[in-house]
Protein backbone atom coordinates (compact mmCIF):
# COMPACT_ATOMS: atom_id res chain seq x y z
CA UNK A 1 0.00 0.00 0.00
CA UNK A 2 1.39 3.39 -0.98
CA UNK A 3 2.06 6.26 1.38
CA UNK A 4 0.33 9.63 1.49
CA UNK A 5 2.68 11.05 -1.18
CA UNK A 6 2.42 8.14 -3.60
CA UNK A 7 2.94 9.26 -7.19
CA UNK A 8 4.06 12.80 -6.30
CA UNK A 9 7.27 14.42 -7.51
CA UNK A 10 8.93 16.56 -4.84
CA UNK A 11 11.86 18.95 -5.23
CA UNK A 12 13.77 19.68 -2.04
CA UNK A 13 16.27 22.54 -2.04
CA UNK A 14 18.94 22.09 0.60
CA UNK A 15 18.35 18.35 0.48
CA UNK A 16 21.75 17.53 1.94
CA UNK A 17 21.18 19.52 5.11
CA UNK A 18 19.88 18.35 8.47
CA UNK A 19 16.21 19.16 7.97
CA UNK A 20 16.31 18.69 4.20
CA UNK A 21 17.66 15.16 4.47
CA UNK A 22 15.09 14.21 7.10
CA UNK A 23 12.25 15.55 5.00
CA UNK A 24 13.62 13.78 1.92
CA UNK A 25 13.72 10.41 3.66
CA UNK A 26 10.18 10.84 4.95
CA UNK A 27 8.83 11.98 1.58
CA UNK A 28 10.43 8.96 -0.11
CA UNK A 29 9.05 6.61 2.53
CA UNK A 30 5.60 8.04 1.84
CA UNK A 31 5.89 7.24 -1.86
CA UNK A 32 7.16 10.47 -3.42
CA UNK A 33 9.91 10.56 -6.02
CA UNK A 34 12.36 12.97 -4.43
CA UNK A 35 14.55 15.35 -6.40
CA UNK A 36 17.34 16.47 -4.09
CA UNK A 37 19.19 19.68 -4.84
CA UNK A 38 21.98 21.55 -3.12
CA UNK A 39 25.45 22.91 -3.67
CA UNK A 40 27.46 19.97 -2.28
CA UNK A 41 27.23 16.78 -4.31
CA UNK A 42 28.73 14.53 -1.67
CA UNK A 43 26.06 15.42 0.89
CA UNK A 44 23.27 14.90 -1.63
CA UNK A 45 24.69 11.55 -2.71
CA UNK A 46 24.87 10.37 0.90
CA UNK A 47 21.18 11.13 1.45
CA UNK A 48 20.26 9.58 -1.89
CA UNK A 49 22.10 6.40 -0.92
CA UNK A 50 20.06 6.14 2.27
CA UNK A 51 16.85 6.57 0.31
CA UNK A 52 17.66 4.02 -2.37
CA UNK A 53 18.80 1.51 0.24
CA UNK A 54 15.33 1.59 1.76
CA UNK A 55 13.61 1.27 -1.62
CA UNK A 56 12.85 4.94 -2.24
CA UNK A 57 13.04 6.82 -5.53
CA UNK A 58 15.46 9.74 -5.73
CA UNK A 59 17.47 11.88 -8.13
CA UNK A 60 20.25 14.31 -7.30
CA UNK A 61 21.30 17.57 -8.93
CA UNK A 62 23.73 20.28 -7.91
CA UNK A 63 21.64 23.45 -8.00
CA UNK A 64 22.23 26.79 -6.28
CA UNK A 65 18.78 28.00 -5.17
CA UNK A 66 20.03 31.59 -5.48
CA UNK A 67 20.80 31.10 -9.19
CA UNK A 68 17.74 32.08 -11.24
CA UNK A 69 18.72 30.26 -14.41
CA UNK A 70 19.80 27.09 -12.59
CA UNK A 71 16.52 26.89 -10.66
CA UNK A 72 14.36 27.45 -13.74
CA UNK A 73 16.28 24.93 -15.82
CA UNK A 74 16.14 22.28 -13.11
CA UNK A 75 12.38 22.63 -12.61
CA UNK A 76 11.81 22.36 -16.34
CA UNK A 77 14.02 19.28 -16.49
CA UNK A 78 12.13 17.60 -13.63
CA UNK A 79 8.76 18.40 -15.18
CA UNK A 80 9.93 17.08 -18.56
CA UNK A 81 11.24 13.79 -17.18
CA UNK A 82 8.76 13.14 -14.38
CA UNK A 83 5.68 14.69 -15.95
CA UNK A 84 4.84 17.03 -13.06
CA UNK A 85 6.19 19.06 -10.16
CA UNK A 86 3.88 18.36 -7.24
CA UNK A 87 5.85 19.67 -4.27
CA UNK A 88 8.56 22.31 -3.89
CA UNK A 89 10.26 22.84 -0.52
CA UNK A 90 13.03 25.40 0.00
CA UNK A 91 15.27 24.53 2.97
CA UNK A 92 18.58 26.19 2.13
CA UNK A 93 20.73 27.96 4.71
CA UNK A 94 20.36 31.76 4.61
CA UNK A 95 23.42 32.94 6.51
CA UNK A 96 21.57 34.13 9.64
CA UNK A 97 23.47 36.08 12.27
CA UNK A 98 22.24 36.12 15.88
CA UNK A 99 23.44 37.17 19.35
CA UNK A 100 24.55 40.61 18.12
CA UNK A 101 22.43 43.63 19.14
CA UNK A 102 20.79 45.20 16.10
CA UNK A 103 22.39 48.58 16.80
CA UNK A 104 25.81 46.91 16.66
CA UNK A 105 25.15 44.67 13.66
CA UNK A 106 26.70 45.28 10.25
CA UNK A 107 24.23 46.00 7.47
CA UNK A 108 25.49 43.07 5.41
CA UNK A 109 24.96 40.69 8.33
CA UNK A 110 21.37 41.85 8.73
CA UNK A 111 20.53 41.80 5.05
CA UNK A 112 22.22 38.53 4.08
CA UNK A 113 19.56 36.28 5.59
CA UNK A 114 16.75 38.54 4.41
CA UNK A 115 17.98 38.64 0.81
CA UNK A 116 19.07 35.00 0.59
CA UNK A 117 15.88 33.75 2.21
CA UNK A 118 13.54 35.88 0.13
CA UNK A 119 15.45 35.43 -3.13
CA UNK A 120 15.70 31.65 -2.87
CA UNK A 121 12.07 31.33 -1.80
CA UNK A 122 10.95 33.57 -4.64
CA UNK A 123 13.01 31.83 -7.32
CA UNK A 124 12.08 28.30 -6.28
CA UNK A 125 8.41 29.09 -5.67
CA UNK A 126 8.09 31.04 -8.92
CA UNK A 127 9.58 28.24 -10.99
CA UNK A 128 7.37 25.62 -9.35
CA UNK A 129 4.32 27.89 -9.35
CA UNK A 130 4.45 28.43 -13.10
CA UNK A 131 4.43 24.68 -13.68
CA UNK A 132 1.76 24.09 -11.03
CA UNK A 133 -0.56 26.67 -12.61
CA UNK A 134 -0.45 24.63 -15.81
CA UNK A 135 -1.15 21.44 -13.84
CA UNK A 136 -3.83 23.14 -11.73
CA UNK A 137 -2.34 21.47 -8.67
CA UNK A 138 0.73 21.48 -6.44
CA UNK A 139 2.09 22.45 -3.04
CA UNK A 140 4.82 24.98 -2.22
CA UNK A 141 6.29 24.68 1.28
CA UNK A 142 8.64 26.82 3.33
CA UNK A 143 10.04 26.82 6.86
CA UNK A 144 11.08 29.46 9.35
CA UNK A 145 11.60 29.84 13.09
CA UNK A 146 8.47 31.94 13.83
CA UNK A 147 10.75 34.81 14.83
CA UNK A 148 8.98 37.01 12.31
CA UNK A 149 5.73 36.62 14.25
CA UNK A 150 7.11 38.17 17.43
CA UNK A 151 10.14 39.91 18.85
CA UNK A 152 12.90 38.40 20.96
CA UNK A 153 16.19 40.15 21.77
CA UNK A 154 19.26 38.62 20.22
CA UNK A 155 17.59 37.01 17.20
CA UNK A 156 19.45 39.38 14.87
CA UNK A 157 18.68 38.89 11.19
CA UNK A 158 16.46 35.86 11.73
CA UNK A 159 13.27 37.75 12.59
CA UNK A 160 13.35 40.11 9.60
CA UNK A 161 14.26 37.23 7.27
CA UNK A 162 11.43 35.05 8.59
CA UNK A 163 8.92 37.88 8.30
CA UNK A 164 9.91 38.74 4.75
CA UNK A 165 9.64 35.19 3.45
CA UNK A 166 6.42 34.43 5.32
CA UNK A 167 4.75 37.58 3.99
CA UNK A 168 5.78 36.67 0.45
CA UNK A 169 4.38 33.16 0.82
CA UNK A 170 1.02 34.43 2.10
CA UNK A 171 0.67 36.71 -0.92
CA UNK A 172 1.68 33.83 -3.15
CA UNK A 173 -1.00 31.65 -1.56
CA UNK A 174 -3.62 34.26 -2.41
CA UNK A 175 -2.51 34.46 -6.04
CA UNK A 176 -2.06 30.74 -6.65
CA UNK A 177 -5.12 29.52 -4.77
CA UNK A 178 -7.54 30.05 -7.67
CA UNK A 179 -5.30 27.78 -9.78
CA UNK A 180 -5.54 24.90 -7.30
CA UNK A 181 -2.05 25.46 -5.87
CA UNK A 182 -1.49 25.51 -2.12
CA UNK A 183 1.24 27.38 -0.21
CA UNK A 184 1.95 26.37 3.39
CA UNK A 185 4.75 26.65 5.90
CA UNK A 186 6.18 25.26 9.09
CA UNK A 187 7.39 27.04 12.18
CA UNK A 188 10.21 25.24 13.97
CA UNK A 189 13.47 26.04 15.73
CA UNK A 190 16.28 24.23 17.48
CA UNK A 191 15.61 20.84 15.90
CA UNK A 192 17.76 18.67 18.14
CA UNK A 193 19.30 16.28 15.59
CA UNK A 194 20.36 19.10 13.27
CA UNK A 195 22.31 21.21 15.77
CA UNK A 196 26.08 21.03 15.50
CA UNK A 197 28.78 23.18 17.03
CA UNK A 198 29.78 24.35 13.56
CA UNK A 199 26.27 25.48 12.65
CA UNK A 200 25.64 27.14 15.98
CA UNK A 201 28.94 29.02 15.82
CA UNK A 202 28.21 30.22 12.27
CA UNK A 203 24.94 31.76 13.45
CA UNK A 204 25.67 32.83 17.00
CA UNK A 205 29.42 33.42 17.08
CA UNK A 206 32.30 31.72 18.90
CA UNK A 207 30.71 32.04 22.36
CA UNK A 208 27.68 29.95 21.44
CA UNK A 209 27.09 27.07 23.90
CA UNK A 210 27.53 23.44 22.87
CA UNK A 211 24.59 21.75 21.12
CA UNK A 212 23.58 19.75 24.20
CA UNK A 213 23.33 22.95 26.24
CA UNK A 214 21.31 24.67 23.53
CA UNK A 215 18.89 21.74 23.32
CA UNK A 216 18.41 21.91 27.10
CA UNK A 217 17.80 25.66 26.90
CA UNK A 218 15.21 25.17 24.17
CA UNK A 219 13.51 22.41 26.13
CA UNK A 220 13.28 24.71 29.12
CA UNK A 221 11.42 27.33 27.05
CA UNK A 222 9.06 24.87 25.34
CA UNK A 223 5.61 24.02 26.66
CA UNK A 224 6.29 20.34 25.93
CA UNK A 225 9.63 20.59 27.75
CA UNK A 226 11.57 19.19 24.82
CA UNK A 227 13.15 20.55 21.67
CA UNK A 228 11.44 19.83 18.34
CA UNK A 229 12.61 16.60 16.72
CA UNK A 230 13.47 16.02 13.10
CA UNK A 231 10.68 13.45 12.79
CA UNK A 232 8.18 16.04 14.10
CA UNK A 233 9.06 18.42 11.28
CA UNK A 234 9.30 15.80 8.53
CA UNK A 235 5.96 14.17 9.37
CA UNK A 236 4.14 17.51 9.34
CA UNK A 237 5.82 18.42 6.05
CA UNK A 238 4.62 15.16 4.51
CA UNK A 239 1.09 15.85 5.72
CA UNK A 240 1.09 19.39 4.31
CA UNK A 241 2.40 18.11 0.98
CA UNK A 242 -0.28 15.45 0.78
CA UNK A 243 -3.90 15.57 -0.33
CA UNK A 244 -4.89 15.10 3.31
CA UNK A 245 -4.12 18.80 3.77
CA UNK A 246 -6.14 19.78 0.69
CA UNK A 247 -8.09 22.42 2.61
CA UNK A 248 -5.01 24.24 3.91
CA UNK A 249 -3.22 27.15 2.28
CA UNK A 250 -1.62 30.36 3.49
CA UNK A 251 -1.15 28.61 6.84
CA UNK A 252 1.79 27.96 9.14
CA UNK A 253 1.96 24.69 11.08
CA UNK A 254 3.48 25.21 14.53
CA UNK A 255 6.13 22.51 15.16
CA UNK A 256 8.05 24.33 17.90
CA UNK A 257 7.12 22.02 20.81
CA UNK A 258 5.41 25.05 22.27
CA UNK A 259 8.32 27.49 22.15
CA UNK A 260 5.78 29.61 20.30
CA UNK A 261 2.18 29.37 21.47
CA UNK A 262 -0.04 30.76 18.75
Amino acid sequence: MGGILQGKNAIIYGGGGGIGSGVARTFAREGAKVFLTGRTRAKLDAVAQEITTTGGSVEVAVVDALDERAVDQHVEAVASRAGSVDVSFNLISRGDVQSTPLVEMKADDLLRAVVNGLRSSFLTARAAGRRMIEQKSGVILHLNSASGAGAMPGMGSTGPADAATEAFMRYLAAELGPHGVRVCGIWTAGVAETLTKEKLTAVGGPNTPDPQVVVQMIAGMAALRRAPRLADVAEVAAFLASDRAAGMTGAMANVTSGIVLR
